[in-house]
């Protein structure tokens, strides 16, 4: 039976109908995680398969047999986890190779929630090492393909998430954003993507960035699945203090309730016009985008025009700190697990990452501790800046969002990349603006340039605005049903079974 663009409620109809097990969907995903993404295409979305994901799923399927009852919101839900966050009993590599066979005591918070909520672990997706850039090269998994142009990047660092969730390896995904590595591979692979508020989410366990930008989120191919993935993650952490955040809003746990009636009418948003590129590849993507904001306001959005930053490029170049707070942190990461193969980011640096993943080499010419860099504070405090700025906006066109291209351009191809046409700081993404003022923010789905190839499009919201986010854009996912699968032929395997670790 084809399970392709399946949702968590219809996978759960089924199931409670008794025409579908947890188990018979995980061997569905185990079969299409061979054919396509260890060969025929060969995607590399995934690096490893949870070997003991059949066996909890069926363990939840004699449960729900035995009781009649789900176990929890995501009950059987097969789910793709970024091989960022650490998972007791299967190897998490950061996208490292120095961590390959390096297998965590514990679970990352945000996976202890998934469990508890009764989801499958699946696979852990490929990511580049340790979160540095914007693209999938990774020295543990090479690279991954995007499944709508197996020439082009699916983007990073959640690239194996992405690519995984679009071409119906896992149901649903948990990504991890620092300057957009949720959202941008998302609006690569016509996806569904959200960077909540610092915070929600808890960052125990997960390979840090940049720790007060960090945040794990969820990915999915429809607003529901990621609201309810949300009400699953959201919660305060004792190890994370961060997470006091949770203390101050009512949200969690209605995320997916607050959908119902969803429309885009009564909404406003600002159209950030210094946000559309300039670049000669933005030109199909600014197309996209401003007929996306056409059909917005034909659907009874308040539309405001002409909302300008100024200065864009300086905003964001004042307000990123990777090369000066990504050493400290990582090695921080580190050093606090005695048995991992290397204990410092300067131990990975000389091992060697993925020769296109330059910003570890940035990050290893910047400072052991931030503080030693003399333009720190300032820019910390320029990022508090960028962050009133962006409400002042706001404020002042009288918007609830405001909209932009996720990404300026299209989905590079790798041939670009190779030829260094971008380096991680000069890709042109409109990521970092949420990400360097601590604003949550979703991608959608837009359309599609005349070649096929998927463009977001980028609410910003203001802090703790996720249930607005999700209504808003749930209601243009019903007025423009822009989710398109691709089309990928499936071989017939070359092996009998999958293999359960790559």
């Amino acid at each position: 039976m084809p399970f392709e663009e399946l949702t968590i409620s219809s996978f759960h109809e089924q199931l409670q109908a008794g025409t579908l097990t947890s188990a018979e969907l995980v061997r569905w995903y185990l079969h299409r995680i061979e054919t396509l993404d260890a060969n025929g295409p060969a995607l590399g979305a995934v690096v490893t398969v949870n070997p003991a994901a059949v066996a909890d799923a069926e363990a939840l399927d004699a449960e729900f047999a035995r009781t009649g009852r789900l176990s929890g919101p995501l009950h059987g839900v097969p789910v793709l986890v970024k091989d960022q966050a650490e998972t007791a009993g299967i190897p998490t590599a950061f996208g490292s190779a120095v961590f390959a066979d390096f297998v965590p005591a514990r679970d990352a918070t945000a996976v202890t929630r998934l469990r508890e909520a009764g989801a499958v672990v699946l696979a852990k997706t490929a990511m580049c090492d340790f979160a540095a850039g914007w693209f999938s090269f990774s020295s543990r998994s090479d690279h991954t393909k995007n499944p709508y142009d197996l020439d082009r990047e699916p983007g990073g660092s959640s690239a194996g998430t992405a690519a995984g969730i679009t071409a119906n390896l896992g149901l649903v995904g948990l990504g991890e954003d620092t300057g957009g590595s949720i959202r941008l591979p998302s609006s690569f692979t016509n996806l569904v993507g959200l960077r909540p508020t610092t915070g929600l989410v808890s960052r125990t366990g997960f390979s840090p960035l940049v720790h007060f930008q960090d945040t794990p989120g969820p990915m999915g191919r429809t607003v529901t699945d990621v609201a309810t993935l949300l009400d699953v993650l959201v919660g305060y952490d004792p190890a994370d203090e961060f997470t006091a955040v949770c203390a101050t809003t009512t949200a969690p746990g209605t995320y997916t309730a607050s959908l119902a009636g969803a429309d885009v009418r009564g909404y406003r948003v600002g159209v950030l016009a210094d946000a559309f590129g300039t670049d000669p590849a933005a030109g199909e993507v600014n197309d996209v985008v401003r007929a996306a904001v056409d059909a917005l306001a034909a659907a009874g959005v308040g539309v405001v025009e002409g909302v300008e930053l100024g200065d864009l490029p300086g905003w964001v170049a004042g307000t990123s700190l990777y090369t000066t707070q990504s050493r400290h942190d990582i090695t921080a990461f580190l050093a606090a697990r005695p048995d991992a193969p290397a204990h410092s980011f300067d131990e990975v640096h000389r091992h060697g990452a993925h020769p296109l993943t330059d910003l570890v080499d940035d990050i290893a010419a910047g400072p052991a501790d931030p503080f030693d860099d003399p333009e720190y504070l300032r820019m910390r405090l320029r990022q508090e800046e960028f962050r009133r700025r962006l409400l002042v906006l706001m404020a002042d066109a009288d918007v609830d969002f405001l909209v932009y291209p996720t990404v300026q351009v299209p989905p590079p191809t790798r041939a670009d990349l190779a030829a260094r046409r971008w380096t991680a700081l000069t890709f042109p993404t409109n990521t970092v603006i949420a990400s360097q003022s601590s604003l949550p923010a979703v991608s959608v789905p837009a359309g599609f340039t005349p070649e096929g190839l998927p463009v977001g499009l980028e609410v910003l919201g203001k802090p703790l605005a996720e249930v607005d986010l999700l209504r808003f854009a749930r209601g243009w996912e019903l007025t423009a049903s822009p989710r398109r699968p691709p089309r990928l032929q499936e071989p017939a395997p070359e092996r009998p079974a999958p293999e359960l670790v790559r």
